[in-house]
């Protein structure tokens, strides 16, 4: 008997320290973000499918070098377009219809691009695809992290760049598909094929709530209280997240059920743009800084024109032949993906900060060496086998570094760093960012090669890197397990200026916007 009793006290004090067991992933938010991030197959597509659609492209209408470089990179221009739209028609419509709006649009500009004659019709229908994408790359990030629980929300933001590696390897997938097909026939067909993912986006977004810190924007508390109910892990996580988005509306506590009139800049979006740059608050002047540094960073290492122009870096490392290259062009996109659901899975487990630094760290090294090779293979009169090797080899590192942090920590840091009242606006900010710079990259990247050879373009890209890793070691705070009403406080590194009686006072960037702080980052 007294055996009996010591084993029940051992098993009951072993017990005591079992571990709390982790909430399981909510089905329903899961599913919302998994629809809402489908979005950004579009971009994905895009680009894949032009890496290798632009080969038969140039043969059938016979185009000049400026003229590649401005089909690959004018699609980002466009974007722009879109994503400054899709800011104010988030906060007008709803995220749910924007979403529907960037399928439909990008819908028009793969017919058009898919029955074009002509170089110039090709353009045209390229403008109503880069409309869409800009709505697509604006609005997906912002509604996932909008229905994303705390404890899973590295995981579900992440999913819109884990669809934009499933659209570019559907594009690689597409190219190869459909390269032995006559050669005006071929090239369309890639690109026509876009429709697809339109339509199932357009289709899907129907069963999606709509957000609920949209809802309690327009007052309706009662529908954001329902949506909140199912996507959040618990019926307290449910309360509290509406009480937080309340008080960053600037509803009162008091108001439940009912339908109130929100009058104030964040239901008309005015006021926006002159609170993150003129008035803004330290702590909003660094996410600002983060969101912009981020951004560029992220497209200023290169890595778009290593996907676009996959094919003629492997024949500059020595690959000739158009299977070959497509073949090897495949592979990047399988490494992306691959890459990209390892970073999902560890986003909250390892934070954004270190996988991040990681990822810039791993590029610095991948393009060096990358660039290393291509010199020289390009100064050789011979084939150097090793240096063809390695550059194929330092091609797949680079994608695989920048997809386990620098391709997803992107958009999942900048759109849950921002305030409530400045999401919209703010996150489409960073895409025209975002968008300009990948322009600019994918735009002169043949011209570049060609004033300073390909491996000078890549030392350039690597240098970049480096000064980006810098950067981030200083500036970029990490934010998992924050709720995003709680972000703003892991900003603005300042110190409260003290009080006459020797105290100080807390900062507030909510309730104290008018206190001046020293900003230390």
């Amino acid at each position: 008997m007294a055996v009996n009793l010591q084993a029940a006290e051992k098993t009951a004090k072993l017990e005591d320290f079992d571990p709390p067991m982790k909430p399981k992933r909510n089905k329903f938010a899961l599913a919302c973000a998994t629809l809402a991030s489908m979005t950004s197959i579009l971009l994905g597509y895009d680009i894949g499918v032009m890496s290798g659609a632009i080969i038969y492209i140039r043969r059938d209408l016979h185009i000049t070098d400026v003229q590649v470089e401005v089909v690959m990179g004018i699609i980002n221009l466009y974007a722009l377009i879109g994503s400054f739209l899709a800011g104010r028609t988030s906060d007008w419509i709803g995220r749910r219809y924007t979403i529907v709006l960037a399928g439909a649009i990008f819908f028009v500009g793969a017919v058009l691009m898919g029955f074009s004659p002509n170089y110039a019709f090709l353009m045209f229908g390229r403008f109503f695809a880069g409309i869409g994408v800009g709505y697509a790359m604006m609005i997906a990030p912002v509604y996932t992290a909008e229905v994303s629980p705390n404890s899973s929300r590295g995981f579900l933001t992440s999913f819109p760049d884990v669809f934009i590696n499933s659209g570019v390897l559907l594009g690689y997938i597409s190219n190869f598909a459909f390269s032995k097909l006559p050669l005006r026939l071929g090239w369309r067909l890639m690109l026509g094929v876009g429709v697809v993912p339109s339509v199932l986006i357009v289709l899907g977004v129907l069963i999606m709530p709509e957000s609920p810190r949209w809802l309690v924007m327009r007052g309706r508390l009662g529908d954001a209280r329902r949506v909140l109910q199912k996507i959040s892990d618990s019926e307290q996580e449910a309360q509290q997240r509406l009480a937080d988005i309340k008080s960053a509306a600037g509803i009162p506590e008091s108001c439940n059920d009912e339908l109130v009139e929100v009058i104030n800049k964040q239901k008309s979006g005015k006021g926006v743009w002159k609170e993150m740059f003129i008035t803004a608050t330290p702590a909003v002047r660094h996410i600002i800084l983060a969101v912009i540094s981020m951004h560029f960073f992220q497209q200023s290492v290169g890595l778009d024109s290593v996907i676009l122009y996959s094919p003629t870096i492997f024949e500059k490392a020595g690959i000739t032949s158009d299977s070959q290259r497509l073949l090897a062009t495949m592979a990047v996109g399988f490494t992306k993906t691959i890459f990209i659901l390892v970073a999902t899975c560890f986003l909250d487990q390892f934070g954004r900060r270190p996988l991040l630094l990681t990822s810039f760290g791993g590029l610095i090294v991948s393009l060096f060496t990358l660039a290393t090779c291509l010199t020289v293979i390009g100064h050789s009169d011979q084939k150097v086998k090793w240096a063809s090797i390695l550059s194929i080899t330092t091609v797949l590192s680079s994608v695989a570094s920048f997809s386990i942090g620098a391709g997803p920590i992107t958009w999942v840091y900048c759109t849950e760093v921002l305030p409530l009242r400045l999401r919209a606006q703010g996150a489409a900010m960073g895409v025209v960012l975002n968008r300009s710079i990948c322009a600019i990259i994918s735009m002169t990247f043949l011209s570049l090669s060609k004033a300073i050879t390909i491996g000078g373009s890549f030392f350039l890209y690597g240098s970049i890197a480096f000064i980006g890793w810098i950067f981030f070691f200083i500036v970029i705070p990490e934010t998992r397990g924050k709720t995003l009403e709680e972000m703003e406080a892991s900003f603005g590194s300042f110190r409260a200026k003290p009080k006459p009686n020797g105290g100080t006072k807390a900062p507030n960037s909510e309730k104290d916007g008018n206190n001046k702080y020293d900003l230390k980052i």
